[in-house]
């Protein structure tokens, strides 16, 4: 399962932070890392590849694994990333997909289910509230929080009264519920627009805003990738974690990393990489690797299953 844990970790390339990821290269001449722009990102790369069967590789799926798109119905995993996910799976102690996606829409999406060398992938989905693995291939998930099915009811209206009804979508994500503004004649003045009236709305109801890339999700407090990041290495007993993300939720798994840091005498060491930097540089600031998008994420995860 990987390599031997007792052999020194290769020294990666001297690359800038913001370069993209190499392409995929073949198995007999694998390519070179880039290099993390800080230290403790150069120490979570060294420490996982020289202990890959401790690390956890945890990634974000929209704007990470998939590119983003109007419809997020329509988002599906960038070719190649299954194919790199089962190379990397069977030589790290766990692949976690963590995403505000229902876990069984990810699997779907992601193209995850019933794939050879995914035997230590698990999807935890609506910010960790639900959990497929595949080795069952099941979705484990508790009952839905109650104001979900009354901020469904009035959202239609609320949207009407603030004039905000044309271009804007509503996603229905069974335990939380979208509204994406993307298609709007003015994208980001409807989504500044909205979040008053949905703040609103959601608190009446127990629930909170989790603002994204021009989407604005109603969800039950409580959870956060954050939360599930950290939940899941202590689970797995992990000596190192990566973790991939794109977007305002992924800042919660970024403060999680940063903790996990400072536990203990020596600390969990954690790689942040973000996938994209253009509408999201709170993220790009926080990050010690910074990759285009999703095609530079799957060449890293690829290239770093060679190398392992």
């Amino acid at each position: 399962m990987g390599s031997n844990p007792e052999a020194p970790a290769p020294e990666p390339a001297p690359t800038h932070a913001s370069a993209q990821a190499p392409a995929p290269a073949s198995s007999e001449t694998p390519s070179e890392l880039p290099t993390p722009a800080t230290p403790p990102g150069r120490e979570a790369l060294a420490a996982i590849l020289a202990r890959p069967d401790r690390a956890v590789i945890a990634l974000d799926f929209d704007g990470t694994l998939a590119d983003i798109v109007p419809d997020p119905e329509q988002a599906r995993a960038h070719p190649g990333a299954v194919e790199a996910l089962a190379a990397l799976a069977p030589k790290v102690a766990s692949v976690a997909v963590i995403t505000g996606r229902p876990a069984g829409v990810a699997v779907r999406h992601g193209g995850f289910a019933g794939v050879p060398g995914l035997d230590h992938l698990v999807v935890l989905g609506h910010y960790g509230a639900e959990r497929w693995d595949a080795v069952s291939g099941t979705v484990h998930a508790p009952a839905p929080h109650p104001g979900i099915a009354s901020v469904r009811a009035e959202l239609p209206g609320v949207l009407d009264r603030s004039g905000s009804w044309h271009g804007t979508w509503i996603e229905e994500k069974g335990r939380a519920i979208a509204v994406h503004t993307r298609r709007a004649a003015d994208p980001q003045a409807a989504f500044e627009a909205l979040g008053g009236p949905l703040g609103e709305l959601a608190a009446r109801h127990g629930l909170i805003v989790e603002p994204g890339r021009l989407v604005l999700e109603l969800r039950p407090p409580g959870m956060d990738k954050g939360v599930a990041l950290a939940q899941y290495v202590r689970e797995t007993d992990a000596e190192s974690v990566l973790y991939a993300g794109d977007d305002l939720g992924d800042l919660a798994a970024y403060s999680a990393v940063e903790k996990l840091r400072t536990e203990g005498p020596d600390g969990i060491p954690g790689l942040l990489v973000c996938s994209g930097s253009a509408e999201v540089p709170e993220l790009a600031e926080r990050a010690d690797l910074l990759l285009a998008g999703p095609g530079d994420v799957v060449a890293f995860l690829t290239t770093l299953a060679q190398q392992l």
